[in-house]
């Protein structure tokens, strides 16, 4: 412990000055006008969504847009009424596709978005989620800043919902180690390889989406936006920040909600390796449970290295905390969140090895998907 406190420690302070200040709750996309109004198709995947689907595109076809705008909703096998529901709005401007069976090799999400593109026009794609709902000015501003700062690629974090026990206490948590795994401002940066993109809110130019090569290059992708955004990035530049124009309405009531949630990629984010898997394991041990283990059972230099670390750790969080509207007094807790997540990792790749694979909205994939 003499030796990992003061490394934990060392290992914070290069988090906090050296790692693209992804402790920052921003940058935040504001409302704003374009000066020109692209002709722009949204893209709207969805399977078993009844209970959100009604909120999400009523709120679509109220946007303030001066273009001409289409909604396109793809029905990937839905068995709960989405079609029906979607079908009572009866809008010239929303196109309901019945999605064909997903052909070998690709994620279902992507499929769908694929038979989505193929009937869209315009220059302008956005992609989002069947759970999303947006404020009246949301496609307006994705397009100003889009056009304004000369981007192929526009990408949210969308509000989440945070009303349970369960959301208060892991979501915001979800949100900073995403930020801690891709610091926004370095996706932002173009003199910097990271390439991140949240799903809920992807606008891409369709030209460029066709010189990466279509849905076709990443057919198989599970975390599908963050590829995109890989893809794109090595093009063009991108841009990705948090919305304060849109927001999930899925509820995560339970702990085990949001634990399957994480389970469902985690290990696919780590490309099915044992060792990456062993490394990050170990990267969270020493980063979030060294420093209370040592704060409260360690002593001398070690101690105070390990007060110091989870005191950087826990002040850290605080922006995120305030930008959920969470009681900071989550914040010292940070690595018990920490030690769930890491739970969930494991509980990932037990999946894949005891041949569960990752299974989302009654599909299963494999490893070779």
């Amino acid at each position: 412990m003499s030796l990992l406190a003061p490394l934990a420690l060392a290992v914070w302070i290069y988090l906090l000055l050296g790692h693209g200040k992804f402790w920052q709750a921003g940058p935040v996309l504001r409302p704003a006008t374009p000066n020109t109004w692209p002709t722009v198709s949204i893209v709207v995947p969805a399977r078993d969504e009844a209970e959100h689907i009604g909120s999400c595109l009523r709120s679509l076809l109220a946007q303030h847009y001066k273009g001409v705008m289409r909604v396109i909703l793809v029905d990937d096998g839905s068995n709960d009424g989405t079609v029906v529901v979607a079908r009572k709005l009866a809008d010239p401007r929303l196109t309901i596709i019945d999605g064909t069976p997903r052909p070998p090799g690709w994620s279902g999400k992507l499929w769908a978005l694929s038979q989505g593109v193929a009937a869209a026009d315009g220059e302008l794609l956005l992609f989002t989620d069947a759970d999303i709902v947006h404020q009246p000015a949301h496609l307006a501003t994705l397009v100003a800043k889009l056009e304004t700062d000369g981007l192929a690629l526009v990408s949210e974090m969308v509000a989440l919902n945070c009303a349970s026990l369960a959301e208060r206490a892991l979501v915001p948590a979800f949100v900073f180690f995403f930020q801690l795994l891709y610091p926004f401002a370095l996706v932002n940066d173009p003199g910097s390889r990271v390439a991140a993109a949240a799903g809920g809110t992807v606008l891409i130019r369709a030209g460029t989406l066709a010189s990466v090569g279509g849905l076709d290059a990443m057919r198989g992708a599970l975390i599908d936006d963050v590829t995109l955004a890989g893809l794109v990035k090595k093009r063009a530049r991108i841009w990705l920040g948090h919305s304060g124009l849109a927001a999930s309405i899925r509820p995560y009531p339970q702990p085990v909600d949001i634990w399957r949630m994480v389970a469902r990629t985690a290990y696919v984010q780590l490309g099915y390796s044992p060792w990456m898997l062993a490394a990050t394991v170990a990267g969270m041990v020493l980063v979030w449970m060294v420093p209370p283990y040592a704060a409260l059972f360690g002593d001398g230099w070690a101690r105070l290295a390990g007060l110091l670390a989870w005191a950087a750790s826990a002040g850290a969080y605080v922006p995120t905390l305030r930008r959920f509207g969470c009681s900071l007094a989550w914040a010292p807790f940070l690595p018990a969140v920490a030690l769930f997540y890491t739970a969930a990792t494991l509980g990932s790749a037990f999946n894949h090895y005891f041949g569960r694979g990752v299974i989302w909205k009654q599909r299963a994939y494999g490893q070779a998907e």
